[in-house]
């Protein structure tokens, strides 16, 4: 899905305001550009020119790694990654382009890291004030040490049902909705295969909310849209596989609902020290009517068909100009670290005077 959210984007941007540079990165890791006629996703991937992005501030450009004459560094102004999960959505690549200097869209890398990290991110949500379902995190270590003592504190916590799944992967995968403890065991193996460490939540029969956040110091929220999944649970079937979920914009609420969604969602994005971009997931609990902030995502879904995007259409702000508004924010963003002093200058003589 990160290859159609790539393409909707640089399909969207201007042309009069913008050259596009499309990147792919392989799964294996590789670093490639489009050259020439390659210019859209996914023929990049299969044909692109292989490059290297150097942690060097001064570069400002991808260098190419091979040694033909054809071959040219590709300057670089700004980044806009659209890419979903591990080493993409969780800091890893923000981390990279810290380091090479270069100004980009949507959270930095502590956000980016504790948007995937599900069991921190709902921490900090509680520390904020935010109502979460009930959840405990298992490290995978110690559920294969001691798999009844494991067993034995998510009986104590929870009834069942309760949804399994990994800490730090998105798009429900390795996900599942365990109806009794004798379903535990496989569900608690099934996440493990994805990550380090394992989320149980209590189940909770609720509509599955969504908002957009914007902004970097000053932050809004779009109107609220519903997810009406076609299956039991929005999973990644759900989500990608099957049709038939559909998307309700705006979700039927009332104006106090509404103001509640919008307020929870930017506290959210504010309380892991968001900027840019992010998706708010809700649970509104049928039964009691209750809200539940169940996660944020940095790096939401961005065709012209996704919620995000689609969110801010209806909020009054058209695709084109939101990618405008985004690529404005990374570059206020870059500004305002710019400003940032990470040694001190010394005055003559001073150095010295610290040696002796």
């Amino acid at each position: 899905m990160s290859v159609a959210s790539a393409a909707s984007v640089i399909r969207a941007l201007d042309p009069e305001k913008y050259e596009a540079v499309p990147i792919g990165i392989t799964k294996d890791g590789r670093w490639l550009v489009g050259t020439g006629a390659e210019k859209m996703l996914p023929e990049v991937l299969e044909s692109g020119e292989r490059v290297l992005l150097p942690p060097d501030p001064t570069a400002a450009a991808l260098l190419p790694v091979s040694r033909s004459p054809d071959s040219a560094r590709v300057a670089v102004d700004v980044v806009f990654p659209v890419l979903h999960g591990t080493f993409g959505e969780d800091g890893t690549v923000q981390g990279l382009l810290e380091l090479a200097g270069l100004p980009y869209v949507g959270a930095g890398v502590l956000a980016s890291a504790v948007g995937m990290d599900k069991d921190v991110q709902k921490r900090l949500f509680a520390e904020a004030g935010l109502p979460v379902v009930s959840f405990l995190a298992v490290k995978r270590s110690e559920w294969e040490e001691n798999r009844s003592r494991v067993i034995a504190a998510i009986k104590r916590k929870f009834k069942f049902p309760v949804f399994v799944k990994p800490a730090t992967l998105g798009s429900s995968l390795g996900m599942t909705r365990v109806k009794t403890a004798r379903e535990l065991p496989a569900a608690l193996d099934l996440a493990a295969e994805f990550g380090l460490k394992i989320l149980v939540e209590r189940s909770v029969t609720a509509r599955e909310i969504e908002v957009s956040v914007l902004g970097n110091r000053e932050m809004r929220a779009s109107i609220p849209g519903e997810i009406l999944p076609h299956r039991e649970f929005y999973d990644y079937t759900a989500k990608y596989l099957e049709p038939g979920t559909r998307l309700l914009i705006p979700a039927p609420l009332t104006k106090k609902q509404v103001a509640t969604f919008q307020d929870f969602a930017i506290r959210a994005f504010r309380a892991i020290d968001g900027a840019g971009m992010a998706r708010c997931d809700f649970f509104l609990e049928k039964k009691t009517g209750k809200i539940f902030v169940n996660e944020l995502n940095t790096i939401p879904g961005f065709t012209s068909i996704s919620m995000y995007p689609k969110l801010w259409e209806a909020s009054g702000l058209p695709y084109r100009k939101l990618i405008d508004h985004l690529i404005e924010l990374a570059f206020e963003r870059h500004r305002e670290k710019s400003r940032t002093k990470y040694s001190i200058e010394l005055p003559p003589g001073a150095a010295g005077a610290l040696e002796a």
